[in-house]
């Protein structure tokens, strides 16, 4: 075992402050992993407040983390000394379940061991990349591609791809048209991903600041949903609707943009419920859907294409001592449109 620093939290009500974390030894097919840099999702901040259910402290969130492998286990064939690596939301499976065989981990259907308030495969509890170094086996490693900002690249791990496997499941491409709603961490990574593969893309956000960066991103069109009459102009005008946000929203009024056979798809997740009339989907055949993270394949797939394409998130760096002040910002969505913490002030 070895300690490192962390910043985590003590209760779901206390700010994050200064811990230690143990890290197990490297095992045959483990990876030792120096972390450089963090990514803040608002699920770390959901999670810490028991938004989504009772958790174990002190407990230190992350799972958007990019580091350097400083030692390989005695088996490990996919990784070596030096790589640049990063590791998401699960850092484990079952590896049996039919989900598992066929790539989709992230559904593991004996449940997945997520990077922090998991259950990890020595019975202790998960904690995750607000920390120095993390102990992650081979197979939940991800190669940072060399056309990558290692700086940047953290948010891809979750932001990135819980837009990307959606945009892939439902074929977003040429001759689709694809909304974004919310243009926050999650929807800015949406829009630019729809983009380049080649799709339509519309964004529908609350006001009117985000509209020159959404333009910028290549959207063709935005539209703010405070202003009903401009909504209404695209009823039964698009083929796919992925939402980013974790508010309440009607949704009804949003499966109403959709075409003949369009889908909703929700990565946001709110901790309320939801009303859908059945009316809203019958007459035009429309489906609600939902989607979480990807699998360890689709998640390299995701960074192989970002590199390619050119594309990273916008990010703002932040030191160790200014999270509590970044977790805040996220809260009043002052933030352009990811922070990303430098695991170095630790």
């Amino acid at each position: 075992m070895r300690t490192v620093k962390a910043y985590g939290a003590t209760s779901a009500t206390a700010p994050l402050e200064p811990m230690t974390v143990e890290r197990r030894d490297v095992g045959p097919h483990d990876v030792l992993i120096d972390i450089d840099y963090a990514g803040i999702c608002h699920s770390d901040i959901h999670t810490i407040r028991g938004d989504w259910g009772p958790i174990a402290y002190p407990q230190v969130v992350g799972h958007e983390i990019v580091g350097r492998v400083t030692e390989v286990g005695s088996e490990v064939t996919k990784h070596q000394v030096g790589d640049t690596v990063g590791v998401g939301c699960q850092s484990n499976s079952c590896r049996s379940c039919a989900q598992c065989e066929q790539g989709h981990d992230q559904y593991c259907l004996n449940g997945n061991i997520q990077t922090y308030n998991g259950v990890d495969v020595d019975g202790t509890i998960t904690q995750g990349g607000y920390s120095q170094a993390v102990v992650t086996n081979e197979d939940f490693v991800l190669n940072i591609p060399a056309g990558l900002d290692p700086a940047r690249a953290a948010p891809l791990l979750c932001a990135g791809i819980t837009t990307y496997s959606p945009l892939r499941h439902w074929n977003a491409g040429p001759g689709k048209r694809v909304a974004i709603i919310g243009m926050g961490g999650l929807g800015h990574m949406g829009v630019k991903l729809a983009v380049a593969l080649g799709a339509e893309v519309t964004v529908l956000s609350r006001g009117t600041k985000k509209k020159d960066d959404a333009l910028a991103f290549g959207a063709t069109r935005y539209f703010d949903t405070t202003d009903a009459d401009a909504l209404a102009e695209l009823t039964d005008s698009l083929d796919l609707i992925v939402n980013t946000v974790s508010a309440g929203l009607d949704i009804a009024a949003y499966l109403g943009l959709l075409d003949v056979d369009g889908t909703l798809v929700n990565v946001g997740a709110p901790s309320e419920p939801f009303s859908v009339p059945a009316f809203s989907l019958v007459p035009r055949r429309r489906s609600l859907s939902g989607s979480t993270t990807g699998g360890i394949a689709e998640i390299q797939e995701m960074l192989d294409f970002c590199a390619e394409h050119g594309i990273h998130p916008e990010t703002e760096l932040v030191a160790a001592d200014g999270i509590n002040d970044a977790w805040e910002r996220v809260l009043s969505a002052d933030v352009r449109y990811r922070f990303v913490i430098d695991t170095h002030t630790l």
